[in-house]
């Protein structure tokens, strides 16, 4: 959940831990069911630059997924581009609200239901892999990368730092290197094109340093 361009960027938009992984953290899980208006009423505005980046760089008409769609606003803008857009979350408000958005394929999955042949031309994973364990974390990369099409580019947005914890509204969160996060990209056959690191504020009210990194398969 942490911002981009001065505003929240979840969605792309100017706006002792046992659970394997976010999607089935009932407790992460019920924080962003309870926060989903706060959550709309924060990505009200146009698409971040680093979202139209992401647009942009697919073929035209090209399939995309937004992993961990909150709301569905990227995946919105995705579809308003003439993007096939398919929409996961693990919130089912979430993904209600995704639905809506006309051109947008919205389901109820896991980290763990990627599909095992290349599919897409596009992976926008902006800070939702952020909430799975660091055993699971490589793993997930390692799908992101076999769902893709040879080229297709991975938009990656994530929490510098170390360890795992809760954030005080009770959210699980993984936080890595700028180093480590490169490390695991590449071992997962990722190329690293371009990243951006900065600071600011999230829904906790804490600031904290975030990263985005866009790499190819």
């Amino acid at each position: 959940m942490t911002p981009d361009e001065s505003a929240y960027e979840r969605n792309g938009y100017l706006a002792p831990i046992e659970e394997s992984y976010f999607m089935t953290d009932t407790q992460t899980l019920a924080v962003y069911d309870a926060k989903i208006e706060d959550y709309l009423r924060l990505t009200q505005a146009p698409p971040s630059k680093s979202l139209l980046a992401f647009i942009h760089a697919i073929p035209a008409g090209g399939r995309v997924l937004d992993l961990g769609c909150g709301p569905g606003l990227a995946a919105a803008a995705m579809a308003r581009q003439g993007l096939q857009v398919d929409a996961t979350d693990g919130s089912a408000k979430m993904v209600a609200a995704a639905a809506k958005h006309p051109g947008v394929s919205a389901q109820l999955a896991t980290f763990d239901t990627l599909p095992t042949g290349a599919t897409y031309h596009g992976v926008y994973a902006n800070f939702s892999l952020l909430h799975a364990s660091r055993a699971d974390f490589a793993r997930h990369i390692q799908a992101c990368h076999t769902a893709l099409h040879p080229e297709g580019i991975l938009y990656l947005g994530m929490k510098l730092g170390t360890g795992e914890k809760r954030d005080s509204l009770g959210r699980f969160y993984t936080y890595y290197s700028a180093e480590e996060l490169a490390d695991v990209l590449t071992q997962a056959g990722f190329t690293i094109s371009y990243q951006r690191e900065g600071k600011e504020l999230g829904l906790a009210g804490d600031v904290e340093p975030f990263i985005m990194v866009t790499a190819h398969a």
